[in-house]
């Protein structure tokens, strides 16, 4: 079953990014994400029998449109900091460290790919339950510190 669910989602990937409908392609497609699938099919899903992994797959999806707005607002706010005529008043990086709720590594490379997805934000080290982030400004940091993005990935993988 992994191997099916993994071969239908690289294959729907691999047709949209093509770009391009044809049966070149799409056999292309098929060749390649069957061999991929073949090779990796237990790396996304280990036990797929469970229902929390696939909880977990359809809260990742509703989590996407989510980020997604999040990295538009954070592309606005680093854009009107660049033509600011205060910029240098405004623009303030700093690192920032602050301590995690979450457990499970799956969750922390989440959120640490969530948070460097978003303009004016990197995460710049995991110790433990400490992240080292690098942040653009201050409203950058308060946004994060909020724990919104945190509450979410907790969210995706039960631990809420």
């Amino acid at each position: 079953m992994s191997f099916f669910v993994t071969f239908i989602i690289l294959f729907v990937y691999w047709m949209v990014m093509a770009g391009k409908f044809d049966i070149f392609h799409a056999s292309l497609g098929v060749i390649s994400c069957l061999f991929v699938s073949y090779m990796s099919h237990d790396l996304l899903f280990k036990n797929i029998k469970s229902g929390g992994k696939i909880k977990e797959v359809v809260r990742f999806i509703l989590y996407i449109p989510w980020l997604i707005y999040q990295i538009i607002l954070a592309n606005l706010h680093v854009v009107r900091l660049a033509l600011s005529p205060n910029m240098y008043d405004l623009i303030d990086p700093h690192l920032m460290r602050f301590k995690i709720k979450i457990k499970k590594d799956i969750s922390k490379v989440t959120f640490a790919n969530s948070i460097t997805l978003t303009p004016g934000t990197i995460t710049a080290d995991i110790i433990d339950d400490e992240f080292v982030v690098h942040a653009l400004s201050q409203a950058v940091d308060d946004d994060l510190m909020t724990g919104e993005m945190e509450r979410r990935v907790a969210h995706i993988f039960s631990e809420d």
